[in-house]
């Protein structure tokens, strides 16, 4: 019998005995103290006796109408699993965070009526209506439409006969609102034989959730692309899709409970290994690591990441990786990374040469430049003619070219090394062997194996075996070249476990070896025109300096440093007569050949006009005045820089003059000697100055007019003339050099030429490539024992015969009386004219050295003129005879008169006239 209830609440009818029974039947089962059936015999839920409880009226059921609120208890809303509605149960557990928690499950026991028997907690809080006011109650009036009672009567009907039915169904919950279920319905009987119904009942909607979460890990799972992994906190694995089965090449149930390291080879497990190992105990996750595939015959990259996994209550459940193929995108970025380095070789190395003009150094460069990088071990090897600066043979290269092994390098050292790279060792070969073909053909080689390295010079070549000790097995011969030409080889080889070459590596070191090539011929072409630039402007300096008397003379000339670009800078020792010396240095403005040539004309009129004796500013005034006919070009105007100083050991004074030059440098003795200054002894050092001198303008520009200085030297005094080059630097002032080098020369040395030595140690390695002319000469008073006489006489005519008388008596005590007729002669022409013209004392000098001496002044500062006289003429014979019978004679000025003075040879040193 059914009962049938309305919105406000219906009277219930007693049903059949036997429904009854069975209800009781099913509680007294659900008892703990309910007894045990006989073993062997299958008991269902057991049915009371109808007098032990009798049927008591159920309690109304009602409904709120559709749409309204209802006054009774609604269903309790659902927290999220593991927040702060998941109160632990009794075993200390969470209640919250399963599957089950997520997805719930209700039960309840139907009779074949379709009333309620038992109603489980699950259903209670999925429809929120309470079990007491359910058992006994049909089902059908939680259906809200009779056409859906129709349905699921036809579904008890069904699973009567076929024992189960699946399907959807709508039940009203407690507040009236139908809840979409999914419902499975089993038959169920008890050991009496009564039958009941089992229902299982989800609601759709969450069902359908967990299905389509479902159908995407399937998805994701089993067609991904990417290999999948799942393991547990041992590290063993619990699941993997098929990718990755494929990828480490084992099937799928052989990775399920083992290990990384129990499933790939052991080197390439051990790293992936440590990796989960972090992975599981930090919880940091790792992402796209990049390693070598550790099956062997899928050689490749791998990217793997991996991740740590927990439930939703925080537990930890294991590791989750996912493993991508990714050697085509590694090679791709490889093979860039490769060509970036080669690149960044190719432009380092042409950074490091780029201002490098000597072949040595570029050969060692580009030998340095590869190792390791490229090779293990390299050789350059060049022409003779390269590393010399010579012009490139136009024949080819036989087995008699002069090689020469200029650069080399190596990751190692040992003697093994030493005989295979020595640097300097000069290079044979046989004409058929690689390196032979190479020169000759100019075709780089790539050699691999025993058999071709033993042919790369000549049979039984030392180099050779020592590179087999080494362990070479591959090599190549690349060409140097230039405009055509080979000039050289480039030898690299790689030993023990490296890879051989490749052609790319061959096609990188000839372009390597092509910029290698331009260097060197640069080199080569820079050191010829150096070379011969040089030599220019050696050949324009002093062949061979003099030693005059009382000077001694060091000089040290230091060529530029950059390029071709020889100097103007030059220097001169010229003897004067009277035993007086000229000490010059100049520095023509600019650089090159054409400055070079220029100097060269500058010195030779500088010599010219210091015949003359000429004062020093005179002599400046006469040079500066030549300017236009020494400059190195019509468009081009001479610029130089010149100090001439003229020191007479008689007197002691120096006479200098400078046009825009670096003041003289000036160091007195601390302690005065009278005894002459002998050559060679050392230098005692002493007191510095800078000369004050009037600047005057340089040779070219003039405006300013030129200005001797005389000064008195003391004995042994240190005069040091030098050129820019010397005390210039880029980041300091003139005044810093100068002041350095007096400290130097202030300072006691062994020699003059020790002195010279300690200069140009003082040269910064910062100054500007300028070439450099130092002159040092100590000043002294002549060498010792060396016989000087000198009077002075009135404008008299008697002067003449006094003369005669002081010039015999003197020569006579000399013991030179071979020299006496001729000098009385000449010293009597000189001193009547002197008479004859000037209105002051006359000067009388004898100096007897290499020669006899004579010298006559006045104050007169007219030079005497030769004259040509006629045969009936009584007078202008006097300098005639003087041209005629002196060795040498001139004029020069002095203070405010002229010196005239003549020279003869001593008996045994007349010239050879023939």
């Amino acid at each position: 019998m059914s009962s049938t209830g309305n919105g406000g609440g219906g009277e219930r009818r007693a049903g059949p005995a036997g429904s009854a029974a069975a209800r009781a039947r099913l509680r007294r089962a659900a008892r703990p103290t309910a007894p045990q059936p006989p073993a062997g015999r299958r008991r269902g839920p057991v049915a009371a006796p109808d007098t032990e409880r009798p049927a008591q009226p159920a309690p109304t059921l009602s409904l709120p109408e559709p749409g309204a609120r209802s006054g009774l208890r609604s269903r309790p809303g659902r927290p999220f699993p593991g927040g702060p509605g998941d109160a632990p149960n009794a075993l200390g557990a969470s209640s919250g965070g399963g599957l089950l928690d997520m997805l719930k499950v209700a039960i309840a026991i139907l009779d074949t009526a379709g009333r309620v028997v038992l109603w489980s907690p699950a259903a209670e809080e999925l429809l929120g209506w309470p079990n007491e006011l359910l058992v006994g109650r049909r089902i059908d009036e939680l259906i809200p439409d009779q056409e859906q009672v129709v349905r699921i009567r036809a579904a008890i009907q069904d699973t009567l006969r076929h024992g189960r039915w699946a399907g959807y169904a709508e039940l009203r919950d407690r507040d009236g609102v139908p809840v979409a279920m999914e419902a499975r319905i089993s038959l169920l009987v008890d050991g009496d034989g009564t039958p009941f119904l089992q229902v299982s009942m989800a609601e759709s909607a969450a069902v359908g959730a967990v299905e389509r979460d479902l159908a995407v890990r399937d998805a994701l799972f089993e067609q991904s692309p990417l290999g999948i992994a799942i393991l547990d906190t041992e590290l063993r694995y619990t699941a993997v899709n098929q990718t990755l089965a494929e990828m480490n090449g084992v099937a799928l149930e052989d990775h399920v409970g083992r290990t990384t390291g129990e499933t790939l080879p052991e080197r390439a497990a051990d790293e992936i290994t440590a990796i989960q190992r972090q992975v599981l105990a930090t919880g940091e996750p790792v992402i796209d690591v990049t390693l070598a595939s550790p099956v062997t015959t899928r050689a490749g990259y791998r990217s793997i990441s991996y991740s740590r996994m927990t439930d939703r209550s925080g537990r930890v459940l294991g590791i989750s990786g996912t493993v991508m193929d990714v050697t085509e995108r590694y090679r791709a970025v490889a093979k860039v990374e490769h060509a970036r380095r080669r690149l960044s070789l190719l432009n380092e190395f042409g950074s490091r040469v780029g201002d490098l003009l000597d072949a040595s150094r570029i050969a060692q460069e580009l030998a340095s430049s590869v190792v390791p990088r490229l090779t293990d071990h390299s050789a350059v090897i060049l022409l003779q003619a390269v590393a010399h600066g010579d012009d490139l043979p136009r024949h080819g290269h036989d087995r008699r070219t002069s090689l020469l092994q200029l650069g080399t390098a190596s990751v190692q050292d040992g003697p093994e090394v030493d005989v295979m790279l020595r640097r300097g060792a000069r290079i044979t070969f046989a004409e058929d062997s690689v390196c032979g073909r190479v020169l000759r053909t100019g075709v780089p080689e790539l050699l691999s194996g025993a058999e071709q390295l033993d042919d790369v010079t000549y049979p039984g070549d030392p180099k050779m075996q020592a590179a087999r000790d080494l362990g070479v097995h591959s090599m190549l011969a690349v060409p140097l070249r230039a405009r055509g030409i080979v000039i050289g080889l480039l030898l690299v080889s790689r030993a023990g476990y490296r890879e051989a070459f490749d052609r790319d590596d061959l096609a990188f070191t000839v372009e390597l070896a092509d910029r290698a090539g331009s260097s060197l011929d640069n080199a080569r072409l820079y050191a010829r025109e150096r070379t011969a630039a040089l030599t220019l402007q050696r050949t324009l300096l002093p062949q061979q300096v003099p030693q005059p008397t009382g000077v001694e003379v060091a000089y040290r000339y230091v060529p530029g440093s950059s390029g071709t670009e020889v100097g103007g800078d030059w220097f001169d020792v010229i003897p004067l007569p009277g035993d007086r010396t000229a000490l010059v240095v100049g520095d023509v403005m600019g650089h090159g050949l054409r400055a070079a040539a220029t100097m060269g004309r500058l010195r030779t009129a500088v010599r010219v006009l210091a015949a003359l004796d000429l004062p020093p500013d005179v002599l400046l005034r006469h040079v500066h005045e030549l300017a236009d006919d020494l400059a190195q070009g019509p468009d081009e105007a001479l610029l130089a820089t010149c100090v001439y100083a003229v020191f007479d050991p008689a007197t002691a004074r120096l006479t200098v003059a400078k046009a825009g030059h670096i003041p003289p440098v000036l160091v007195v003795p601390g302690q005065e000697s009278e005894e002459p200054t002998r050559n060679g002894s050392p230098l005692p050092g002493g007191a510095g100055r800078i000369l004050d001198l009037p600047s005057g303008a340089p040779l070219g520009v003039g405006g300013v007019p030129f200005e001797s200085v005389e000064l008195k030297i003391p004995e042994g005094s240190l005069l040091a003339l030098c050129t820019d080059g010397l005390v210039e630097s880029r980041d300091k002032d003139l005044d810093v050099g100068l002041g350095r080098l007096l400290t130097v020369l202030q300072e006691p040395h062994a020699s003059i030429q020790a002195a010279c030595e300690a200069v140009l140690d003082t040269m910064e390695q910062g100054r500007e490539p300028d070439d450099v002319a130092l002159l040092l000469a100590r000043l002294g008073h002549g060498q010792a024992g060396t016989p000087t006489a000198g009077w002075t006489l009135p404008a008299e005519p008697t002067a003449v015969s006094r003369a005669r008388r002081l010039v015999r008596a003197t020569l006579a005590e000399w013991g030179v009386e071979a020299l006496t007729d001729t000098a009385e002669l000449l010293v009597s022409e000189l001193v009547t004219n002197a008479v004859r013209y000037a209105s002051a004392p006359i000067g009388v000098r004898l100096t007897l050295g290499e020669t006899l001496l004579v010298e006559i002044s006045d104050p007169l500062p007219d030079p005497p003129r030769e004259r040509h006289a006629a045969e009936a003429d009584e007078g202008g014979r006097g300098l005639e005879l003087v041209r005629r019978l002196a060795l040498r004679w001139g004029a020069r000025a002095e203070g405010i008169g002229k010196v005239v003075w003549f020279e003869q040879a001593l008996p045994g040193n007349e010239p050879d006239e023939s």
